[in-house]
């Protein structure tokens, strides 16, 4: 599939004035834009505009853009508000107004510029998606093309995908299903109508979607696809118990054995619904991949283990992966004949939860990060300027390390994805397709729901384990949790799964709990406070002030 450039800019613009006091703005004709009865004239005109430009904001190339691969956006925010890594100050660098120990500590507030793009961004792919689907809504009404419920389905299951993420990120947020919308539309909805829309949404286009993976190359490359629905609405169903509760603080969550949905007819709970999608999944010819490694080589379209990929090319896109460049050692990246910005490491918790430095250390440790002396790749010792050699030292990390004598080197590197040496844009435009969803994920998930739900998820759990040739763990809901961490490092889940969890919000390595944090208030992102100021219908979560 190739990438096309959006042809209606002014839709974003009204994404950003969305909660403007002025219905002006909303309503605002474009003179810079294409004329809609050009740009959807025929089918393939209303696939390319309507449909195909919608993946140019998957992923991303600039800050808070894309789902993963740019910075301050919805993987930093899921990531370094976590146990699992840490952006350090070290010395001038990464000190950024204070904003990486902000999210290390739960401290960043309701003014932050990152929380405010992130909202931006997914509403703007909403209202993208609105548009989207009023115009093939349009369309139909003179076309009878076979075509035309799939491209809705498809679109529709994308603007139920960026409410996945609102909804994770905001808890109650405004459901807007209209591309011009009323101001006085524009209110919030309670967490639990907007999981019962998302849920709906999806469950309702699954049939209309092609079966076909994803992540590798042809017509559906890098789509939204049946399975791709399936790993949502098992992802939704997971989660339930945090999606379902309305308020977040009262210390009370509904229990996922009493939350039902209707699958083929028959009502089935929370955990047994997980086991319904992981298994459609399974039957889709998804597994593992024998080498843990091949979902993340420089050509990874081949995996028969990931569903859902950012697709990467260095002549067709413009997505950029920053997440190996800031990482790595300045001398580190330039031994690659690459740049690097000497940031992100593991936490101690990380670490700990790893077995690192022990004899019982888990095989994936090596597969994830950087430790110790690091070479090239022709074998050769990493030396630094001075001459002596590069060395990490994961257990000296800390949320300030400046002045001390591992400020530059402190902590274990992330090494996940391989290394493409031809890769250009400093290293961050490469050929590694970025996995967002991948099928170790759904054993996972099954195995959970199983034990959550009283059964044996020793199974599942055996399966993920045996593939890197790790010891043999019974499945309980602590080494589940662990295994989550050394699974998906580095792969934006972990803020999620501790909610999940209850973990969230307890003190952990170079992190007091915040006061009044045990309340779960900070599982949720604030509103943005410039948000509330343009639209005083909106009421800020509770927990900020």
């Amino acid at each position: 599939m190739k990438k096309y450039r959006i042809l209606y800019i002014w839709i974003a613009v009204c994404c950003f004035l969305l909660f403007s006091a002025c219905d002006g703005f909303l309503k605002e004709d474009p003179r810079d834009g294409i004329d809609s009865g050009n740009a959807y004239r025929t089918l393939p005109d209303l696939y390319l505009n309507a449909v195909a430009s919608l993946y140019n904001n998957i992923g991303g190339f600039s800050d808070s853009q894309g789902l993963q691969g740019t910075g301050r956006g919805v993987y930093d925010l899921n990531t370094f508000t976590t146990d699992e890594a840490i952006m350090p100050t070290r010395g001038g660098d990464w000190y950024d107004g204070g904003f990486w120990q902000g999210l290390y500590l739960h401290q960043w507030g309701v003014n932050n510029d990152a929380i405010q793009a992130t909202w931006e961004y997914l509403y703007k792919v909403v209202m993208l998606s609105n548009e989207s689907i009023e115009q093939i809504q349009k369309f139909q009404e003179t076309h009878s093309y076979p075509e035309l419920p799939a491209y809705l389905a498809e679109v529709r299951a994308m603007r139920a995908m960026y409410y996945y993420y609102l909804m994770d990120l905001f808890g109650r947020v405004p459901l807007v299903l209209s591309s011009s919308p009323s101001m006085k539309d524009v209110v919030q909805s309670e967490r639990k109508d907007v999981f019962d829309f998302i849920v709906r949404e999806l469950q309702e286009v699954a049939p209309l979607l092609t079966e076909n993976h994803s992540n590798q190359s042809g017509d559906y490359y890098g789509r939204i696809t049946r399975p791709v629905v399936y790993f949502l609405l098992a992802k939704l169903a997971l989660n339930a118990e945090v999606y379902t509760d309305n308020d977040w603080t009262d210390g009370v969550r509904p229990d996922g054995r009493n939350i039902y949905f209707t699958v083929d007819g028959r009502q089935v709970n929370a955990w047994q619904t997980v086991v319904v999608y992981c298994d459609r999944i399974t039957a889709m010819g998804y597994r593992l991949e024998g080498q843990y490694e091949t979902n993340f080589a420089v050509f990874n379209e081949p995996s028969v283990e990931n569903i859902f990929t950012i697709p990467m090319n260095k002549t067709l896109y413009t997505n950029q992966m920053q997440y190996l460049f800031r990482s790595r050692h300045y001398n580190h990246a330039k031994a690659y004949g690459l740049s690097g910005e000497n940031g992100s490491s593991a936490t101690i918790d990380a670490l700990r939860v790893f077995g690192y430095d022990t004899e019982e250390v888990d095989p994936r440790f090596d597969k994830c990060y950087f430790a110790g002396v690091v070479y090239d790749l022709k074998g050769n010792v990493i030396r630094l300027d001075d001459g002596t050699i590069l060395e990490y030292h994961p257990w000296e990390v800390a949320v300030d390390i400046s002045d001390t004598p591992y400020e530059k080197t402190a902590g274990a590197r992330m090494k996940k994805y391989a290394i493409d040496t031809n890769a250009t844009k400093d290293g961050k435009l490469m050929e590694n397709d970025i996995v967002l969803f991948r099928y170790a994920d759904v054993l996972l998930m099954k195995s959970e729901a199983k034990v959550r739900n009283g059964e044996n998820g020793d199974a599942e759990l055996a399966q993920v384990r045996n593939r890197v040739g790790a010891a043999a763990r019974p499945a309980t809901l602590e080494t589940l949790l662990d295994e989550r961490l050394m699974e998906f490092a580095w792969e934006g889940w972990r803020r999620q799964d501790l909610i999940r969890f209850g973990m969230f919000t307890r003190a952990y390595s170079n992190r007091p709990q915040l006061r009044n944090e045990g309340n779960g208030y900070t599982t949720v992102f604030p509103i943005p406070g410039n948000v509330l100021d343009m639209n005083k219908r909106l009421v800020q979560n509770k927990g900020y002030s």
